[in-house]
């Protein structure tokens, strides 16, 4: 199943085998072991640096209260009458669930997902791409989702990916859907990765975000033994990435406003006005802001490797 699907679920796993997914988790562990498959939280993945992507249904079942956590934290950022593009992805299909209340919201998004959730909301206005339907994950991609990209301008992205480093930045497995991407950030003054922990530290073969255009990202808190995760997350902490931790406990009841980063590729550009005047919203969760070197980031991924 690992071998047709690049990747899949522990509940599936089980489900197919006929056992608990205590014994399924006993049994991929050994199997890591031999060096036959990768463990990832809630599943297993083709081992390597460079993993395959897998399709909807195996990304669905897999870290679904992590990218809840993480949907619900990034949906704060979002003032209504704003303009925004959002990616293909779970992850993004969970944050576009939130967004159909925010009223006078623009999303342009290339993903089918997407655009059935917020079918339905009276005031948000959904934009689609053109392009081809790529099946396993629902998006259009092609020269025709990139070209009526052209020209666009909005305040922020929200893309998700199939993995997260430091060095690297934002990655996934196809090459189609890392073209598409690429010109969704070109689109927006600010760049928000959405991703949860088992993503950091992973590695895919085409780069979609480089880490220095990347503003904010938007994570779950590393369980306690996971040290590529913490260590992961204070590398982007050093590079100037803002990191939100969805769940994280002692948030401050309020924060100051977090400047936005400029754009390498775009120093200039001004973040597009919302439609109409909003006031602004606070972010739920811990928010890593600090700049590398004070207590605030390496303190709390300290924190996160003595749990």
């Amino acid at each position: 199943m690992v071998r047709a699907n690049g990747a899949v679920s522990l509940r599936e796993l089980a489900r197919v085998v006929q056992t608990s997914e205590v014994t399924v988790r006993r049994d991929v562990r050994a199997l890591e072991a031999e060096g036959l498959l990768d463990r990832r939280h809630g599943g297993a993945v083709l081992p390597g640096g460079f993993t395959r992507e897998s399709g909807f249904p195996q990304k669905s079942h897999l870290a679904t209260a992590e990218k809840t956590a993480i949907a619900d934290l990034a949906a704060g950022l979002v003032d209504e009458g704003e303009a925004i593009v959002v990616g293909a992805g779970t992850t993004t299909q969970e944050l576009a669930r939130r967004l159909a209340r925010v009223p006078g919201l623009t999303v342009v998004t290339n993903s089918l997902l997407v655009a059935q959730a917020l079918a339905h909301a009276n005031r948000v206005e959904v934009v689609m791409t053109g392009g081809t339907l790529r099946g396993s994950n629902y998006a259009l991609v092609g020269s025709g989702a990139e070209q009526s990209l052209q020209g666009l301008r909005v305040s922020r992205a929200f893309l998700s990916g199939s993995g997260l480093t430091a060095e690297r930045g934002l990655s996934t497995s196809n090459m189609l859907s890392a073209s598409v991407d690429r010109a969704l950030v070109q689109a927006a003054a600010e760049v928000v990765v959405l991703a949860d922990h088992s993503k950091l530290g992973t590695d895919t073969m085409f780069q979609t975000v480089p880490t220095d255009v990347i503003t904010r990202l938007v994570t779950d808190e590393p369980p306690a033994h996971d040290d590529r995760a913490a260590t992961e997350l204070q590398a982007l902490a050093d590079q100037g990435v803002q990191i939100a931790v969805a769940g994280a406990q002692g948030a401050p009841a309020d924060h100051a406003p977090v400047q936005r980063r400029p754009r390498p590729d775009r120093p200039d550009m001004p973040l597009p006005a919302p439609r109409r005047a909003a006031g602004a919203q606070q972010l739920r969760g811990a928010v890593l802001t600090e700049p590398a070197g004070e207590r605030g980031v390496t303190a709390r991924v300290a924190d996160m490797r003595r749990r």
